[in-house]
This record gives C-alpha cells, structure tokens and sequence, in this order.
C-alpha cells in the first residue's frame, strides 16, 4: 500500500510538471530557441493565483481561479514573446537566450518587490481533505492536480489534432519554411506558442503554490526540471516530455521517500547524465543520422 501511495504522489507531481515541460516544448517548436523565462512563467502563475484569491471571498476553491491564472500567464507570454523574442529572432540564438534570462530576473524581482521573499500559497483545487480506495489514502489535492492535468493536456491535444490552427501548428513546428510558403503567418503561430506555452506553465504553478508553496526564486529551478524532462523525453516531442516530467517525479519521490529531498535532487542529475549517455536524442528522440 505504501507503494500505491507513492505512486499517486508521484504521479500527481508529474502531471503538474508535464504541465511545465509542455508549455516549454510549445515554445520550443513554435521558435525552435529556448524560452529561459518558462521557469519563472510557472511562478507568475502561483503569484497570479495568490492574487486573483485575495480579491475573492475566502474558502473559494482553487479550481475558481485556473481560467484567471490562464488568462494572465497568456497575456505573459505574450509580452515575453514581443519584448523578449520577436524584435531578436532573426538574430543568433543566444540573443533569445540573453533576452529571455533578462525578462525572466526582471519577473523575479517583480514579484519579489510585490510579494515579497517568503513563500506564498494558494488556495487548495477542490479543498481539503482526503479519500480512502482500497486501503490507499489519497489527498483531494493530489487528485484535483492529476485531473486538472488531464484535462488541460486532453483539450490541447484535441486543438493541435482536430483544429485548423492546431495543423498550421504542427505544420510550422516541422517546417516554417514551407509553412511560410503556403501562407501560413509565421508571427501568429509564434504568439499562439508564447501564449499557450506560458497559460501551461501558469497553470502548473497554480497546481503546485498549494501543497508545495511558491517564492519568487523558485524559478530557476523549474526551468531546469522542464529541461530536464524535454531532454530525456526527445527534444520537441510532446509525448516526450509529459514522460519525461512523470519520471522525474517518480524518481525524486521514490528516493526522497528513502533518503531526503536533496538527495534526491542529486541522483536525479546523475541519472540524466547516464540516460544521455544510453540514449543522447531522449526517449521519443529520433537518432541523428550521418548523411552520405
């Protein structure tokens, strides 16, 4: 039973870090360049949480305020996109990395002159509370995350594979060239990207400021989970990451539950190096092929 507990654990902290590494893939092959705000995109969704519920009567549930923490987020990554990629983009890509970084302090400090350094939370999804099923307690929150989750990935999915906007997407993800040669505007998709990459980060942030509270700083740590799980999941691949973040939870979980949380931290940093050095394109990675 204690491992059924840990798993539901782990696969409630995973969906809200595949919440995380998908928003950073959305962005990833909308621009093909690295979105080093994403991390802090996540805490300006906590942030925005905690905000949104202190304009609200107390006791309302934190499920109330995800299409507000979407709204925001989106209106974010927007900016990000105006300010931080598009006057940049034909410039080399570590002008986009400067940029980014430099937006992503600027949030920081924001929040840290708004909010103040301390962790903050938010209010819980759906309460309080927890259910017992076949002998294994599981938390109200952990199950509102897992379904929350669900849900969001569901409808994105439904968008990118039965929608006209989702196949110019995809279309543009795989060859902007041609995209831009049958009309499709280039510019749009890369907001579209921006603002459903940053309303994905913005929701896990809401997922996580409850039961793992939220401080301004956090962001350079989400940044490096959500790469970490693109990596090991196959660079680009959304499929990949979402497998990708719920085996970093399963193995930060398993071994916090047997040593300690920065213990934890370690080994998993050490078993990305090993995975890179099996398998360097990821799980769904497709393998580098030399051309003749």
């Amino acid at each position: 039973m204690f491992a059924a507990q840990l798993a539901l654990n782990a696969l409630a902290l995973g969906s809200a870090y595949a919440l995380v590494a998908i928003g950073f893939v959305l962005v990833l092959n909308a621009t093909t360049a690295v979105n080093f705000a994403h991390g802090e995109s996540v805490v300006a969704g906590g942030f925005a949480a905690v905000a949104i519920a202190g304009l609200l009567p107390a006791g309302i549930p934190g499920i109330v305020l995800l299409p507000g923490v979407l709204v925001v987020t989106a209106l974010l990554g927007l900016i990000i996109a105006g300010v931080a990629y598009l006057p940049i983009r034909s410039r080399p890509p570590v002008s986009v990395f400067v940029t980014t970084i430099a937006f992503g302090i600027i949030v920081t400090n924001g929040l840290n002159a708004v909010f103040g350094a301390a962790p903050r939370t938010a209010p819980a999804l759906v309460g309080s509370g927890a259910v017992e099923f076949l002998g294994v307690t599981v938390s109200l929150q952990s199950l509102a995350i897992i379904a929350t989750a669900a849900l969001l990935i569901g409808a994105l999915a439904f968008v990118l594979q039965r929608t006209q906007l989702g196949r110019q997407f995809r279309a543009c993800s795989q060859d902007p060239e041609m995209a831009r040669a049958l009309g499709i505007r280039l510019v749009r998709i890369t907001l579209l990207g921006f603002a459903l990459g940053t309303a994905f980060a913005g929701a896990a942030g809401l997922l996580l400021a409850h039961q793992f509270f939220v401080s301004p700083s956090d962001g350079g740590i989400l940044i490096l989970k959500a790469y970490i799980a693109v990596v090991i999941g196959g660079w680009g691949s959304l499929r990949g990451a979402s497998v990708g973040a719920l085996l970093i939870a399963v193995f930060e979980v398993g071994v916090a539950s047997v040593s300690s949380q920065p213990v934890a931290e370690a080994m998993l940093y050490i078993a990305v190096l090993l995975v890179l050095f099996v398998r360097p394109e990821g799980v769904f990675g497709e393998p580098q092929r030399v051309r003749a």
